[in-house]
């Protein structure tokens, strides 16, 4: 028990779930941790998310307003977030990733309950959160050059990357009015199945916290240009066919897409690079020539043009060649 946080026990105890048995899951790459805890019959998960690294209120907010609004959260059976603790229901183990290595021929019917997810999420007013404004995304686009280009040498063009995503996005911001929840981190690693989804089993929804809201096509980037699980370009256009069928989005939906999966890309190639450099967490290295590749390939649509001579300008060829390069 001494690797145990300060505190849980006591926590435990005044939940009700006193004498539990307690189980650490590994991390994610957060200042978070996890426990699965039992009781008799009774199973939960237990969220340690400390402050002031860590403040566990949004998570509640949002998981109040999914469950109120019939989206598929985990019940919330007892919590202290001035300590940082938060004992929810426990979805399992089955999470999309790891169920699809060992069902895949599941792959279609799984991938089309999360954009069905999706869609019902997008048919409901946008959440109390806050907008995902155009600061928003410079601040996570200005990852790539705060993090990646020094830890591979390179000196930028700061000033004109923020110009080149000004022009870029700019244009999709009246598009995102009144918007839709955006749960900004929904993937395969962050999708629970709750039964097999060719069963039409349902899909619970984790690690949702940073909610904010914004554009329908940021999530499904996020789904269907996967940092961590190769998505075929086949079945990420049938996911697209399916919820532009459903929901009717526009004609520069696919575009708003494209601006979005770059974005979030860029984003991501920074964030790895700083959980390495940073955190030192190196195993986040070997993902990045996965995210270089779809932002390479978002970056060769039309409406990516000011961004895409600014990697030109900027990024050597033979760095982009290789899927970022290596980072020292």
């Amino acid at each position: 028990m001494s690797e145990l946080p300060a505190g849980l026990v006591e926590f435990l105890e005044s939940a009700g779930w006193g004498g539990a048995a307690i189980d650490p899951i590994p991390g994610d790459a957060s200042f978070r941790r996890y426990f699965r805890v039992r009781h008799g019959a009774r199973q939960a998960m237990l969220m340690h998310a400390p402050p002031p690294h860590e403040d566990p209120a949004p998570f509640l907010l949002v998981a109040q307003w999914l469950t109120n609004n019939g989206m598929r959260a985990p019940e919330i059976y007892a919590q202290n977030p001035r300590e940082g603790w938060v004992l929810t229901e426990d979805f399992g183990n089955d999470r999309m990733r790891d169920w699809l290595d060992d069902n895949p021929d599941a792959e279609v019917s799984a991938y089309a309950g999360a954009i069905d997810a999706l869609v019902a999420l997008h048919r409901l007013d946008p959440g109390p959160f806050s907008p995902y404004d155009l600061a928003a995304y410079q601040r996570e686009a200005a990852l790539l050059t705060e993090w990646y280009c020094p830890a591979v040498g390179l000196s930028v063009d700061e000033e004109g990357y923020r110009a080149a995503w000004d022009e870029v996005l700019s244009p999709m911001l009246a598009r995102q009015q009144p918007g839709v929840t955006v749960l900004r981190d929904y993937h395969a690693e962050n999708i629970m199945l709750l039964g097999d989804p060719r069963e039409g089993a349902p899909q619970g929804l984790i690690d949702f916290q940073d909610a904010l809201v914004g554009h329908a096509a940021y999530d499904l980037v996020s789904l269907l240009q996967d940092a961590r699980r190769d998505v075929a370009p086949e079945l990420e256009r049938a996911m697209l066919d399916r919820y532009i069928a459903a929901c009717a989005p526009g004609p520069e939906f696919e575009a708003d897409y494209a601006r979005l999966g770059a974005q979030r890309n860029a984003k991501i190639v920074g964030i790895f690079t700083r959980l390495y450099k940073r955190d030192g967490k190196p195993r986040y290295l070997e993902l990045i020539p996965r995210v270089w590749a779809l932002m390479e390939r978002d970056l060769a649509h039309p409406a990516l043009a000011p961004v895409a001579r600014w990697f030109d300008a900027n990024i050597p060829d033979e760095l982009r060649a290789s899927g970022g390069g290596t980072i020292a």
